[in-house]
């Protein structure tokens, strides 16, 4: 989508919010950035319908802080230094992070992206009074975050949430794909369900079955002590062949299967996320909280931070765009209304 604050005076194809179609946009005033649908002639400000919407304080201000509140500077630092109030500044990034997740929904769950290989992992965390656990997945060859979930328990439904959207991130194609995770156990039994198609040639309940090159890796680590002792790696489904083909073509140093990839992922994001640092004094309190700052740190990640390894983003080695968005670009985007239903909904 058009930034709006790029468009000339003449009038220029751009979604109007009011009429929600691409029509022909123009200024209607520069001095308040406002814009004039050539189709239903109303007005409406480059904020309506953004996460900018109703803020009183200049933008450039939003963006900067916004922006380092993706890459973990603390709350604190940013009141101190630009004198606003701890609560504008968390509302702002609850109303970014909400933002962040239906943008990474609509670029990355709803279009077909080559999965190959996906590893998956969860990170124990320390809120304020209790704890929690966030499980991310990482697409290794564009090291594209793919989904995220924050939950007070590390169960199936925490895992079903993230590998539900690995699944439609594939969209519905069947494709040769190598799954890593540890050893928690109730991987296996959900990506086999998840990553499957339904026999309905013969009467009656319609059978699952798994995808042909569907395989299944997990990679248990044993310990003496504190100290590493031996890396156990099983096959849960699948076989070996595949897999190693499969680990050739997504990774540049090409060695066993692990989860090295999404460890160091998840290393960003301690780095990222203020409350996930072992020793911080900045805990969130919620876990509604935990997860908005997962998404606006993640998709910053993906669209607007330069992998050294990658030339670029990881959104454009996935193909999902052709260039770097800028932090303005991001939140000035706008995504659809009504999309929770589908949202949550489980794709099989």
């Amino acid at each position: 989508m058009e930034q709006f604050a790029q468009l000339p005076m003449r009038p220029s194809l751009a979604q109007c919010p009011h009429c929600i179609i691409e029509t022909r946009v123009k200024v209607h005033s520069h001095k308040e950035r406002r814009y004039r649908c050539c189709t239903c002639r109303r007005t409406f400000s480059e904020r309506y319908g953004t996460p900018l919407s109703h803020l009183k304080y200049p933008l450039p201000i939003i963006m900067l802080v916004l922006a380092l509140l993706s890459h973990g500077c603390p709350l604190a630092a940013i009141v101190f230094a630009f004198g606003i109030d701890e609560r504008t500044v968390a509302s702002w990034q609850l109303k970014a992070g909400d933002h962040a997740k239906r943008v990474q929904y609509q670029y990355v769950c709803r279009r077909t992206i080559q999965l190959a290989q996906v590893q998956v992992d969860e990170v124990w965390v320390k809120l304020q009074g209790h704890t929690a656990w966030i499980c991310t997945a990482l697409c290794v060859f564009p090291r594209l975050f793919v989904w995220g979930a924050v939950s007070l328990h590390r169960d199936k439904h925490l895992i079903r949430q993230v590998m539900s959207k690995v699944r439609k991130a594939s969209g519905r194609v069947i494709q040769p794909i190598l799954v890593a995770v540890d050893g928690f156990a109730a991987y296996p039994k959900l990506v086999r369900k998840l990553f499957a198609t339904k026999d309905r040639s013969k009467p009656g309940r319609p059978r699952s079955i798994p995808w042909p090159k569907l395989n299944i890796v997990q990679v248990v680590k044993r310990y003496n002590g504190k100290r590493l002792s031996h890396i156990e790696r099983r096959l849960a489904h699948g076989d070996w062949g595949t897999a190693s083909r499969l680990l050739v073509q997504t990774q540049t140093q090409v060695g066993r299967v692990n989860t090295a990839y999404i460890e160091r992922f998840n290393a960003t994001l301690r780095a990222r996320l203020p409350s996930l640092v072992r020793r911080t004094r900045n805990l969130a309190r919620t876990v509604k909280r935990l997860e908005m700052e997962l998404f606006w740190s993640g998709v910053v990640y993906n669209f607007c931070t330069v992998h050294t390894t990658l030339e670029g983003t990881p959104a454009m080695a996935a193909g999902i765009t052709d260039e770097r968005w800028s932090i303005r670009r991001l939140l000035l985007m706008r995504t659809p209304d009504i999309w929770d239903a589908e949202l949550d909904h489980v794709f099989l």
